[in-house]
């Protein structure tokens, strides 16, 4: 199914033609009717002579309703340009099409109407005119068919004009993600409550599916569905619908909001867009200028951030971020229309690349740069910049950073595997190198090789600078290093996994350390350590108190030539373990020991007695009962 939208200069013939072509008058107001001129958006059908069925919107082609007509142009596969032949070329005609320009509609038709009241030398006087404004548009190959609605005459060869056209116009009506209905109208019928017209596209839309307004995050469910005034079980993209649905009131909807699934679209205030100015623009735009935005069916007032240019002259393109009065509902892809609010006039449009950036500085080559990647819309080139955002990636987060179907996640992430600018790394860390469709639920990570780079030298670097500032200790407690390198637990494992695996770095109990590293005392430290386990020697079980420097005690420590069983009480190796030793058996022998029992037996004061078995409680080799102590 196709959608052709109506433009061109007021009272050249538009709704005349509209209703010669399918029996339908599309001025539905009876000010409409009255005045004999379209005022808002009229709708009708018709079934062309092949079978083909066709959905055409009219639009009002005075000056003063032209928001009216940017609300239903934009969902438009084809156009018919009317031009009255005994006016010719007038300032809507011009303005009509260069929305259309701005807009991408490269497929339709210029309709002469009224052909009926002119000469023949006339007529051809204004073809050629109208050939010489279409020339540098996308209109530049439209054909012409002279009309005369009136006398019905060249409607049979205008039906088949359409029909060859639209053979070379691409369709809409395969399924991509979401439904996506941008409303153009909203109104209540008695007996089934609101009903909400516009031209769908993304994905079908079924009887029962429930449904969410967007920006007013009012949820619904569909009731109903026409189109065509027939009724649907299913709808498909690319036809106009009217969707009754139930749960929302038709007072809080409005033109410009978007029916969709729920939380498959967040509202929007910024967008980044590439923007073309009309050559006749009536002024540059300037940076922070005022301007109106058309994107869908919705109006918004906006302010213009220049982030390459200082200004934008009249038929020059550039990068925005526009900043916009209230959210809206936008898809990178939509092709927009800017307006200067006063005077009232069209000088530009183009395509929103990102409708949920950060807010950006001007001038800076990175932004343009990654602006550029998101608007060529190659999946590589997508997937990429999301990778470059963020260190690592979960399947499911990389897929919604890329704004795209993960089949074409997938296509991308196997091109950038193939330029080896990619690592895919299973949970484990572990390198993945076949990935297909079958192997997808296996991933566990996906970064760019230059964030594993920068993360692997980040490590190396803090932990080398640890061992510099500590040189007697084992390594960087894990937790130091994550906070560091400020990682999560998860993406910590990862890159350790495969530092230990090309054995950079090593890891005893919570501690991290390269794998070169050895802990060595200096001439100095090494007496004062000499010196202290002779003493030690001498008074096993009564260890004097020892004076170091915390750094020499913690390499005593974590040499295991101390073992600290109190705050200051430590113990030489072979006293704790005799001590360890002995108490087993006499628990095995006895059933309990005592403190005192213990202290008598090293001969040793109570206060070792009692830090020992109390540190033995705390490891769970024995444990306390009234005055003894039994084995845990």
């Amino acid at each position: 199914m196709y959608v052709i939208g109506t433009a061109g200069h007021v009272d050249h013939g538009k709704s005349t033609l509209i209703k010669a072509l399918t029996g339908i008058d599309p001025d539905r107001w009876e000010e409409e009717q009255r005045r004999e001129m379209t005022i808002d958006l009229g709708f009708a059908w018709l079934r062309m002579p092949g079978g083909r069925e066709v959905s055409l919107i009219d639009v009002p082609g005075h000056e003063r309703f032209i928001k009216n007509m940017l609300a239903g142009i934009g969902g438009i596969d084809a156009a018919l340009l009317i031009v009255a032949a005994d006016e010719a070329i007038m300032p809507q005609t011009i303005e009509h099409l260069a929305i259309l320009d701005l807009l991408g509609v490269s497929h339709g038709i210029v309709v002469i109407t009224k052909a009926d009241l002119v000469e023949q030398e006339w007529l051809n006087f204004v073809s050629e005119e109208i050939h010489e404004h279409l020339a540098h548009t996308t209109f530049a190959k439209a054909p012409l068919v002279p009309v005369s609605a009136r006398q019905e005459q060249g409607i049979d060869t205008l039906l088949h004009t359409i029909d060859q056209v639209l053979d070379q116009t691409p369709s809409r009506i395969i399924a991509q993600g979401a439904p996506y209905l941008p409303i153009d109208r909203a109104f209540t019928l008695s007996g089934f409550g609101t009903v909400v017209t516009g031209t769908l596209s993304g994905g079908p839309l079924h009887l029962g599916d429930e449904i969410e307004i967007v920006p007013l995050a009012m949820h619904g469910r569909v009731r109903g569905l026409q189109t065509h005034q027939q009724k649907r079980e299913v709808a498909q993209p690319g036809a106009r619908v009217a969707v009754n649905i139930t749960g929302i009131s038709h007072h809080d909807v409005a033109r410009g909001h978007v029916l969709t699934m729920p939380g498959t679209l967040q509202p929007t205030n910024v967008l980044d867009v590439h923007v073309r100015l009309v050559s006749a623009a009536l002024k540059p735009l300037q940076q922070n200028m005022a301007v109106d935005l058309f994107v869908g069916a919705a109006e918004v007032p906006c302010r213009a951030t220049l982030l390459d240019q200082e200004e934008l002259l009249p038929g020059a393109s550039g990068w925005l971020q526009l900043r916009l009065e209230h959210a809206i509902a936008a898809v990178a892809g939509d092709r927009f229309i800017l307006r200067l609010p006063s005077p009232s006039a069209t000088i530009g449009g183009g395509t929103i690349i990102d409708t949920h950036p950060p807010r950006h500085r001007r001038f800076r080559p990175e932004v343009i740069q990654s602006l550029e990647a998101l608007a060529r819309g190659r999946p590589a080139d997508l997937v990429q910049r999301a990778l470059v955002d963020t260190k690592l990636h979960t399947w499911p987060t990389l897929v919604k950073a890329s704004k795209l179907q993960e089949q074409n996640v997938l296509a991308g992430v196997q091109e950038l595997l193939q330029q080896r600018t990619v690592m895919v790394l299973d949970p484990s860390g572990e390198i993945m190198t076949n990935l297909t469709t079958d192997t997808i639920s296996l991933i566990g990570w996906v970064l760019h090789v230059d964030t594993w780079n920068s993360l692997n030298t980040n490590l190396t670097k803090t932990i080398s600078q640890y061992h510099h500032r500590y040189p007697l200790r084992r390594g960087i407690p894990r937790e130091e290093l994550r906070s560091r390198l400020q990682l999560k637990n998860t993406e910590l494992d990862v890159i350790m996994q495969q530092a230990i695996s090309q054995q950079v770095v090593r890891v005893h109990d919570r501690s991290v350390y390269l794998s070169d590293h050895h802990p060595t005392l200096s001439d100095k430290q090494q007496q004062i350590v000499e010196q202290l386990m002779a003493t030690m020697a001498t008074s096993l079980y009564s260890p004097p108190t020892l004076s170091i420097e915390p750094e020499l005690l913690g390499w005593l420590l974590d040499q295991n030539h101390l073992v600290r069983v109190s705050e200051d009480v430590l113990f030489a190796p072979e006293a704790y373990t005799e001590m360890v030793h002995w108490v087993h058996h006499q628990i095995d022998q006895t059933g309990g020991i005592t403190v005192a029992q213990f202290r008598n037996h090293f001969q040793t004061s109570r206060k070792y007695a009692l830090a020992l078995l109390e540190y033995l409680d705390t490891c769970k080799i024995t444990r306390r009962e009234g005055d003894m102590r039994v084995l845990y």
